[in-house]
C-alpha cells in the first residue's frame, strides 16, 4: 500500500460513522487485552506491547475512558475470554495476494467466515505460506503533511536523527519506512520534533504489486477487503492490490 493509499485509508477510518468507529474500538479493545494477558501487565512502563497499542488506540481516537476501562476490565478476573491470534492467507480476484489476521475465541468460527468471504468475492484461501514470502515486515509512520509546511531536507536530518531509515513525500503526507521493532520509539522521537504522527505501526508490505483493469475484479476485490476488515476478529488485512 502506498503512502497515498495510507493516507487515504487512515482519512477514511477517522470519518467513518458511529457504527464503524465502534467496530474499531472493538478490534483495539481485543489487541489491548491480548497484550495485558501476554505482557503479563497492565501498566504501559513495563509491556512495551500495551504501549504499542495504546499509542495506536489513541490515534484511532479511542476516548481515553474506553482505554482505562479495558486495561482495568483485563487486568482483573472479570474478563475471562481467551483471544487467539491466527493468520489466513489467499488470494482475491486475479490472484492478489492477501493475508489476514485476527483474534478469535472460536478459530473454527473465523476460519469458516474468511474461508467464505474470499469464496463469496472470487477468491480462494490458501495454505499457511502461499503469499507470505510475498511480503516483509517493516516500520511505517505516517507523518501529516496536508498543509504542505514539511521541509524535506529539515524532514531529512530529523528522520535520521530519530531512527528512520527511508521516506518518501506522498500526497498530503510523509512515508517513514523503519525497523518494525523501533516503530514506537521514532514515532515518538518525531513526535518530540514536533511532526504529527498519524499512524505508526509494523505493517506486512508486499514486494510486488497486482493491477486490476477488469471492473467487476475491481468490485469484488474492494468488496472482499470491506468485508474482511468489518468482521469483528479482524485485526488487519495486507495485500498487494495496486489501488492506484
Amino acid at each position: 500500500m502506498s503512502g497515498h493509499n495510507k493516507w487515504s485509508t487512515i482519512k477514511q477510518k477517522k470519518g467513518k460513522n458511529d457504527a464503524a468507529r465502534a467496530k474499531v474500538f472493538t478490534k483495539i479493545g481485543r489487541e489491548l487485552i491480548v497484550a495485558i494477558k501476554e505482557g503479563g501487565s497492565a501498566d504501559p512502563s513495563v509491556n512495551s506491547k500495551l504501549k504499542d497499542c495504546i499509542a495506536k488506540a489513541k490515534a484511532a481516537n479511542v476516548p481515553n475512558d474506553n482505554i482505562e476501562r479495558i486495561i482495568k476490565k483485563a487486568s482483573s478476573d472479570a474478563d475471562s475470554t481467551n483471544y487467539e491470534a491466527v493468520t489466513y492467507e489467499g488470494y482475491g480476484p486475479n490472484g492478489v495476494a492477501v493475508i489476514v489476521e485476527a483474534l478469535t475465541d472460536n478459530r473454527n468460527r473465523t476460519a469458516g467466515e474468511i474461508r467464505h468471504y474470499f469464496d463469496k468475492f472470487g477468491g480462494n484461501m490458501g495454505t499457511s505460506g502461499c503469499v507470505s514470502f510475498m511480503f516483509s515486515l517493516k516500520g511505517i509512520i505516517i507523518l501529516d503533511n496536508e498543509e504542505g509546511t514539511i521541509d524535506e531536507d529539515k524532514a531529512m536530518e530529523d528522520i535520521l536523527e530519530a531512527g528512520g531509515d527511508d521516506f518518501s513525500f506522498e500526497d498530503g503526507c510523509v512515508e517513514i519506512t523503519t525497523d518494525p521493532k523501533e516503530v514506537e520509539n521514532v514515532a515518538n522521537a518525531l513526535r518530540d520534533m514536533g511532526y504529527t504522527v498519524v499512524s505508526a505501526e509494523a505493517e506486512q508490505v508486499p514486494s510486488t504489486y497486482t493491477t486490476l483493469t477488469d471492473e467487476d475484479q475491481i468490485k469484488k476485490m474492494g468488496l472482499l477487503l470491506e468485508t474482511l476488515e468489518d468482521n469483528d476478529d479482524v485485526q488487519n488485512v495486507w495485500h498487494n492490490w495496486d489501488m492506484d
